[in-house]
């Protein structure tokens, strides 16, 4: 049976300003929380890490050193 893009988790790559589909899907996971965050919905990653994250206050604490899971 074969998976549509819909059902995959895409492979991107982060740009400064933008990001690049490397390979095709839906979603990417939030690195900190593994929540899948719908492509149209990515609004916050790491250029420099090439990481996603689910919000702001996420990728603040990520970028800051702090550990939004509380892990």
């Amino acid at each position: 049976m074969l998976m549509s893009s819909a059902d995959k988790t895409a492979k991107l790559y982060y740009g400064p300003s933008s990001f690049r589909v490397l390979r095709p899907g839906n979603h990417v996971l939030c690195a900190v929380t593994s929540m899948p965050i719908a492509l149209a919905d990515l609004r916050y990653w790491s250029a420099e890490r090439q990481e996603a994250y689910a919000s702001c206050e996420i990728a603040t604490r990520r970028l800051l050193g702090f550990d939004p899971a509380g892990q």
